[in-house]
């Protein structure tokens, strides 16, 4: 049969253990320490490194890299199955070694990255012992590489780079950045930007501000400038020109995994919202008698159910072609469903619980001010919903006739020329 909708009883195993022990070892964490990425805090390694060392011994470490970095070397079935358990915790990722966007950079490293700099940066990255910060977005083009402004010019054996970007992940903490920036302003518009290792101690790096998501997150994207910062002609990464196949490099399965930690986070406020409805009365009954309730949870389960298919599909087909622009409509259906799937089902749960939803005390404020987050990361919506349509519409054509394909009385009279004679012979028999 080849149509499955079950996992392989090994693997299941490897699913279950990961299960219990985010649960009950690593969703603590979430309530007692502050910022994953803090890799120089000691209260932080104190309770962070001994389930990392558990998690390498069970062979479950960097699940996403190849055995030659250490990793298991799963396709994105697997990866997206484990992300979704993940997707639980804040610290989830860390503790695994998958945490973004060290996990993508450290592709990129593998990738593209001279001996020297994997030994320097990507080898350390890889067991997090240092993080890293992926620099792409501006303030006034956002994630449109079309208009980014950083500029980037090769003196002698030295590119020199200026200009600013926004919302840098992880920057104050980072040891290294990975920088997109324009080296032909007049090439296409697919081939104007490369892709630079520049250290973070580097001379000229300034971190205008830190910004968080939402209220109470900490403070982890960098608006960041850049005067004259001078780095080595072999740290460009990858061809000259060639930074929007670098960056897709990381960003195709990146988003499959976000997706289903995304999952991950909306079921456990889904459960949150049912026990809420067993568990509180008024006007005379639970408030899972009433009906309008009941559809709140009806449609969030079935919003739920609908975008893990799509999203395990979608790994599904990565897996079969290896080739993620085969698979373009379906990441941008996906980046474009996460949002929506995210904000509605933490606003459904945040209305059921009343008063106490709006608080700091539940987690549905904040997801629901993470969901337009959601919405923004990676590219807006609007623009992978553009990508679904056109891939769409390319699969198909129009047609040159005076009425749709589809026209009955077309089709109708098809069918009596088609079957003319048969009918004819039968009416005959029938004599």
């Amino acid at each position: 049969m080849s149509w499955d909708f079950e996992t392989e009883p090994d693997f299941q195993k490897e699913l279950d253990w990961i299960n219990a022990f985010v649960r009950e070892e690593v969703e603590p964490l979430d309530y007692i320490l502050g910022f994953p990425y803090e890799v120089d805090n000691p209260k932080r390694n104190a309770l962070v490194r001994p389930l990392q060392a558990e998690v390498k011994k069970r062979g479950l470490w960097a699940c996403h890299l190849g055995p030659e970095l250490g990793g298991q070397g799963y396709g994105q079935v697997k990866l997206a199955l484990i992300n979704e358990i993940l997707g639980r915790s804040r610290f989830g990722p860390t503790v695994f070694g998958c945490q973004a966007p060290d996990s993508g950079n450290a592709e990129i490293l593998a990738h593209y990255g001279t001996p020297a700099q994997k030994d320097r940066y990507l080898s350390p990255l890889l067991d997090n012992r240092i993080v890293s910060c992926f620099a792409m977005t501006e303030p006034q083009g956002g994630a449109d590489p079309k208009v980014f402004t950083t500029r980037a010019e090769l003196v002698g054996d030295t590119w020199v780079l200026n200009g600013e970007k926004w919302f840098a992940s992880h920057a104050h903490v980072a040891s290294v950045l990975i920088v997109m920036a324009v080296t032909d302003a007049a090439a296409g518009e697919y081939h104007r930007l490369s892709t630079f290792i520049v250290p973070a101690e580097t001379a000229g790096i300034e971190i205008i501000r830190n910004m968080p998501v939402g209220i109470h997150g900490h403070p982890s994207h960098a608006y960041i400038r850049f005067s004259d910062v001078r780095v080595p002609a072999d740290h460009l990464l990858g061809p000259r020109g060639g930074g929007f196949v670098v960056a897709q490099t990381r960003l195709g399965g990146g988003r499959i995994h976000h997706a289903m930690r995304t999952i991950g986070q909306v079921q456990k406020s889904f459960e949150l919202m049912c026990e809420r409805v067993l568990s509180r009365e008024t006007q005379g009954s639970l408030l899972a008698d009433k009906q309008m309730v009941q559809e709140k949870i009806a449609d969030s389960w079935m919003d739920i159910e609908q975008f893990r298919l799509l999203v395990l599909r979608t790994a599904w087909k990565i897996d079969k072609h290896k080739n993620y622009l085969a698979v373009r409509k379906d990441i941008s259906a996906v980046k474009a469903l996460m949002p929506k799937i995210f904000h509605d089902v933490a606003a459904r749960a945040l209305h059921l619980h009343g008063s106490l939803g709006v608080t700091p005390d539940m987690p549905f404020a904040e997801q629901v001010l993470e969901s337009f987050q959601m919405g923004l990361a990676d590219g807006p919506t609007e623009v992978h919903k553009i990508t679904v349509a056109r891939q769409l519409l390319r699969e198909r054509r129009g047609t040159d006739g005076q009425f749709p394909s589809q026209y009955i009385p077309t089709l109708q009279a098809a069918a009596i020329a088609k079957y003319a004679q048969q009918v004819e012979e039968a009416v005959v028999s029938a004599i």
